[in-house]
């Protein structure tokens, strides 16, 4: 029962997360949330990354547990292959989604910067 509820936990969590990570930076009340969500994948891309491989991810690994526990071989380095994967059925390149997974990561990440900026730009303008 534990590891079906993990199972589940991490499905719905995990994907809520990425999909924060995704597309927070365009919503100015969840800018700050979405920079903290931002900065922990970072740390665990590269900073727990040098110690358990580059694109580490604490999420991924412990659903990869759970799911193990359960029986189910489907392991994937990369979180979005997985669910890809699980979503649609057809193994994508897992090179392709990790540098896809990347580049759609920054550009989320510059997003969030440069609203920031403007809004600061903004609140000075009114002082």
């Amino acid at each position: 029962m534990g590891y079906q509820f993990l199972n589940i936990f991490f499905f719905v969590f995990h994907t809520a997360f990425t999909l924060f990570n995704c597309v927070g930076w365009a919503f100015a009340k969840a800018r700050k949330l979405h920079l903290f969500t931002m900065l922990l994948t970072v740390f665990s891309w590269f900073v727990l990354g040098i110690w358990y491989g580059w694109g580490y991810c604490a999420c991924t690994e412990w659903h990869g547990q759970a799911r193990e526990a359960l029986g189910h071989q489907d392991r994937s380095n990369s979180y979005i292959h997985f669910l890809l994967l699980k979503l649609t059925g057809k193994n994508v390149d897992p090179q392709l989604v990790e540098n896809a997974t990347l580049i759609i990561f920054i550009a989320c990440f510059v997003l969030n910067v440069v609203f920031h900026l403007i809004q600061r730009r903004k609140t000075a303008n009114q002082s």
